[in-house]
């Protein structure tokens, strides 16, 4: 399977397991699984046929490692972004000191005035380096990395998660804990 296709393949399972999974006839039980069959099947229905092997691929090489099968390897589920509600049943974890948040200057007022909040999903996606931070606000434009004081944050009684990929998940961070990077 060339590039192309990943990208293809790997947007239309986002779409499905984070945000719209009626697209495709599939529903996510309360923890956001379905089970592989099920997903491949109703893919097929709605006009896009999709292989185990070439789902195995997906989960397996994405740079961002945003799918993720059950242990029994049986149901996939989105690792986190979900714009519809799933409780993925991540324990409460103690964050490192500091955290960062990828963003554009067209934002920046907005944050500093209000904080972050998780807009259309469920939760704030935080990272633990400025490496993927940036990769986050490159995505809307030129990036700027927010550094957030997780420390400060938890003490304040604040909850975090670390999802399967390595986002780490709050519900929201006020501005008093943000900073720009210099």
């Amino acid at each position: 399977m060339d590039e192309k296709q990943l990208v293809k393949t790997s947007k239309l399972l986002s779409r499905v397991l984070r945000h719209d999974p009626g697209s495709a006839g599939v529903t996510l039980d309360e923890n956001g699984w379905v089970r592989v069959d099920t997903l491949l099947a109703a893919l097929a229905r709605h006009g896009r046929r999709i292989g185990r092997a070439e789902l195995d691929v997906v989960v397996e090489t994405n740079d961002k490692r945003r799918f993720a099968y059950s242990e029994d390897g049986r149901s996939i589920r989105a690792s986190q972004g979900h714009s519809v509600p799933v409780d993925l049943g991540l324990p409460a974890t103690e964050p490192p000191p500091v955290l960062y948040h990828g963003t554009t200057g067209r934002a920046l007022e907005a944050i500093f005035r209000e904080g972050l909040h998780p807009m259309s999903r469920q939760d704030v996606h935080l990272s633990a380096d400025t490496e993927t931070a940036v990769r986050v606000g490159s995505r809307h434009g030129r990036p700027i990395v927010l550094v957030v004081d997780a420390a400060a944050l938890a003490a304040a009684g604040h909850r975090f998660r670390v999802s399967a990929n390595g986002v780490w998940l709050t519900d929201t961070v006020p501005p008093g804990y943000l900073s720009r990077q210099p």
